[in-house]
């Protein structure tokens, strides 16, 4: 076994698999180490909508993160499915955002007309026209925001094609592999002693979703990085064409003929589990929109654990008081749509020292105090 590599990336999530791809195409050697299954946490447990969330607003610099993301998938999925022979599942569809009250339809109409604003993709429709696309939604609904070219992922399909395509240009995945300590010389860590042993490496990368902040800990920093669980259900029958938002909800429509309904938001800890009022929630939800869904097969559910930051927004870049350990946490539901954007300019600041990027935004220094208690 290796045991010296330029690079010690911590989580074999879709993060820390896209940072392990990028580092490879700028021929970094690179190690991926996992305490369980690559993919086998969050990244395996999402709906993959590419879709920015609301607050990304246009000339922002976490809009311009999601807007720089979604232009580099096209691209990449080719490469990773042309070299892995996975098929994520890239799909090209619709998105509806529909108005459940009068205020929201109000709403959601001026902001398909403001041009400057969250929808300037979207435009209006209702009535008919609404259901000549949605034959199946509410009648109870008062419109929607409508985007014809809006996509989604097989998110756990796609962890598994960057890991395996890192993996093709050099990079060791270490599966079932947990970090014990850090060797420390001044303010560098120059090894990883982990379960597999002792692996040495010049860089040191923290991508472990919501656990990070207990890997950053012995080095004391806080990251305030939070679990936070998303439970969801997949229907055996897809009743609809387009993804669907609703308040606090979504459908998706996923090849193979499963409609996934998601998520609650609930901060629990690290209890990873479904729960009853959790899937009566979503059932509910489901329902509101596609009446014909509140007797519908429910197929499985499951549910995630998010990595949660204070805003909402990614934490990225080097660790304080560190020269050599850098973070790459904190995408909350945004990990799916931020991953090939993270990796790109994660490996850039590791092997080149910059980035384009503006990070400034999103760095661990924008929170107080910095110091692990």
């Amino acid at each position: 076994m290796r045991q010296r590599f330029d690079v010690i990336v911590v989580g074999g999530g879709i993060v820390g698999c896209a940072i392990a791809y990028y580092l490879t195409g700028l021929r970094a050697s690179v190690a991926v180490l996992e305490r369980g299954e690559v993919g086998g946490e969050a990244s395996g447990a999402a709906a993959g909508m590419l879709i920015a969330p609301p607050w990304a607003a246009p000339a922002s610099p976490f809009g311009d993160l999601c807007r720089s993301s979604l232009h580099l998938y096209p691209s990449l999925v080719e490469r990773v499915q042309a070299v892995t022979g996975i098929d994520v599942q890239f799909v090209t569809t619709g998105l509806l955002v529909p108005a459940e009250t009068e205020g929201a339809a109000a709403a959601l109409r001026q902001a398909t007309q403001w041009r400057g604003g969250p929808m300037p993709d979207m435009e209006w429709v209702e009535g008919e026209a609404l259901r000549a696309l949605e034959p199946e939604l509410s009648p109870r609904l008062f419109g929607a925001a409508y985007s014809s070219r809006q996509h989604h992922v097989n998110p756990g399909l796609m962890t598994q094609a960057l890991a395996r395509a890192a993996e093709a240009r050099g990079a060791t995945l270490f599966p079932g592999t947990s970090v014990e300590r850090y060797v420390r010389r001044r303010q560098r860590v120059v090894a990883v002693r982990t379960t597999e042993g002792t692996m040495a490496a010049d860089h040191l990368v923290l991508a472990a979703g919501p656990w990070t902040g207990r890997l950053a800990r012995p080095l004391g920093v806080r990251v305030p990085v939070r679990p936070v669980r998303g439970q969801m259900l997949a229907y055996r029958e897809r009743r609809v064409r387009n993804i669907v938002g609703g308040t606090g909800g979504y459908l998706v429509p996923k090849p193979g003929g499963f409609l996934f309904a998601g998520a609650t938001v609930e901060d629990v800890g690290f209890r990873r589990r479904t729960t009853r009022r959790g899937i009566a929630w979503l059932r509910s939800m489901a329902g509101s929109l596609v009446p014909s869904l509140r007797y519908a097969e429910v197929a499985s559910t499951w549910a995630g654990l998010r990595p949660g930051s204070p805003d909402d927004m990614p934490i990225l870049g080097r660790l304080p008081g560190w020269t050599n350990v850098y973070v790459a946490t904190g995408h909350f539901r945004n990990g799916v749509l931020l991953a090939p954007v993270t990796g790109k300019v994660m490996a850039e600041l590791i092997v080149r020292g910059k980035t384009d990027a503006a990070l400034a935004p999103f760095r661990v220094e924008r929170f107080r105090p910095m110091k692990a208690g």
